[in-house]
């Protein structure tokens, strides 16, 4: 079994999906005008969003901070410095090009979740690409296919990858037991899981914030003492990225194993195309009342992710001159020897304590998604969601006193399979994303508030809610 899933992750992951996610957003890139530039400012007035969230749905903000919990994980902090050291600083650089972009892929995706979404039985929004995959294009399989690989990669194993780094972290830390870290986040993880999605919501919107604002602090003060050098790091990284200068201790590949580690876990930090972040942006209520708004929320993740948080990683790491090619230091522990370099001692034991928060919340923000999933396979009544977070919190314990390589492995697999379907989804329905959001530009011009307004889609009847967006859709729900 193993080789078979080898073989469809180099498949996958070599071939089709990386240049396949950069493509797809180059695509939106251009179709939608080079939106994610000269629309920036829409996504923070979007996010802002003064209207009341209506009871069917959550706020656009606490939308961002929950798929924010989901892509700020330990890719921002492990993650980055696996690229340096494996691709040098050029591979910051091409993790920057694959956030630029997949903000349109992010937007795209969004904004159709938006769309289709529909109410569960308790009368919530829910959606994602499950859905407009089986509304939208009339495959309700490739729907179930997609659902049930996002169940088992970020419903389940990745929450498990989370918590072992979780376990690791604290261990190196403060010597505390893997088993004892595992039992205690997913006694944490159930206590928030168990509240559904608003609960998830309420902490998310607290702890993200928080833990982003704080590392981003700590980031600026390493900046501020080291101002002289920072010049010199950016340079570096853009002459590494080209080839115009070599990596220190010269890494093999040189600038192709730049652009190949950036791209690769830059993907994996922001999750742009992946068809995850969409099935919480379907929770939301958008303002205005417009599928569009909560895709430039949605982009805007995104930036933040990548831009903002994993370049802060990367530039303390530089800064730090503790990257050492034949040393075998990478991962936690050179982030760790990084901060430590700069703020002391008290740097390892923040890279834990960051980790932990980082990594818990995507725990529950992973778990988000897995709930509209099951609510697309029909078991999103409270016994089969019960039984999901009772199996979330086992794999946490699992996950943190186990070695997950193998099963992480599969996971990639898994995620790979739903990736490349939303792809060829989200191209087959890009003319709907086009679509909308000239309409939504069209009514800006106009001095209007941007409004959806279904009759205007006549191509739209009967694949979406009609009554979610039917005229003041949004108020009927109050």
């Amino acid at each position: 079994m193993a080789p078979i899933i080898d073989f469809l992750n180099a498949i996958l992951w070599d071939y089709v999906l990386v240049y396949g996610l950069l493509a797809v957003g180059v695509f939106f890139t251009f179709r939608l005008g080079f939106l994610q530039f000269v629309r920036f400012g829409e996504m923070i007035r979007a996010v802002r969003g003064t209207r009341e969230s209506d009871r069917a749905g959550i706020s656009p903000f606490q939308a961002l901070t929950i798929s924010l919990a989901s892509r700020v994980g330990t890719g921002n902090l492990a993650g980055v410095a696996v690229a340096l050291y494996l691709g040098g600083p050029g591979a910051i650089f091409w993790m920057w090009m694959v956030a630029l972009v997949g903000m349109a892929t992010a937007y795209a995706e969004s904004t159709l979740a938006q769309l289709y979404k529909v109410r569960n039985a308790d009368g919530d929004y829910r959606g994602g690409p499950a859905f407009y995959i089986a509304r939208g294009l009339g495959a309700p399989w490739a729907g179930g296919i997609f659902s049930v690989c996002l169940i088992l990669s970020f419903g389940l194993v990745f929450n498990a990858v989370q918590a072992n780094s979780i376990a690791d972290a604290m261990a190196g830390a403060f010597g505390v037991s893997n088993l004892v870290v595992g039992i205690v986040v997913a006694a944490l993880s159930g206590i928030v899981i168990f509240g559904g999605i608003r609960q998830i919501a309420r902490v998310a919107g607290v702890v993200v914030p928080f833990m982003a604002v704080a590392y981003l602090l700590v980031a600026l003060y390493v900046l501020i003492v080291n101002i002289t050098a920072v010049p010199g790091i950016i340079g570096l990284i853009l002459s590494n990225a080209f080839g115009f200068t070599e990596a220190a201790g010269g890494v093999t590949g040189g600038v192709t194993a730049a652009m190949l580690n950036g791209v690769k876990r830059g993907l994996f930090s922001n999750e742009a195309g992946m068809g995850s972040a969409p099935n919480i942006a379907a929770a939301a209520t958008p303002d205005p009342h417009h599928p569009c708004s909560q895709g430039f929320v949605q982009a805007l993740g995104v930036f933040i992710d990548t831009i903002l948080i994993c370049t802060a990683t990367a530039v303390m790491i530089l800064l730090s001159g503790t990257l050492d090619y034949g040393s075998g230091v990478t991962g936690t522990q050179l982030t760790q020897e990084a901060l430590s370099i700069h703020i002391g001692a008290a740097g390892r034991y923040f890279v834990a304590i960051a980790i932990f928060f980082f990594a818990f919340t995507s725990i529950i923000g992973n778990y988000s998604y897995a709930e509209s999933a099951m609510a697309f396979l029909g078991a999103g009544s409270r016994l089969p969601l019960a039984i999901l977070r009772i199996t979330v919190m086992a794999m946490v314990i699992w996950g943190a006193h186990e070695s997950v390589a193998t099963v992480f492995n599969t996971a990639d697999a898994s995620m790979g399979l739903m990736a490349t379907i939303n792809l060829i989804a989200i191209l087959m329905l890009s003319d709907n994303v086009v679509k909308l959001t000239r309409d939504y530009f069209d009514q800006k011009r106009k001095g209007l508030v941007p409004t959806f307004h279904a009759d205007a889609y006549p191509e739209l009847s009967g694949q979406i809610d009609e009554e979610i967006w039917s005229e003041g859709g949004a108020e009927a729900a109050r």
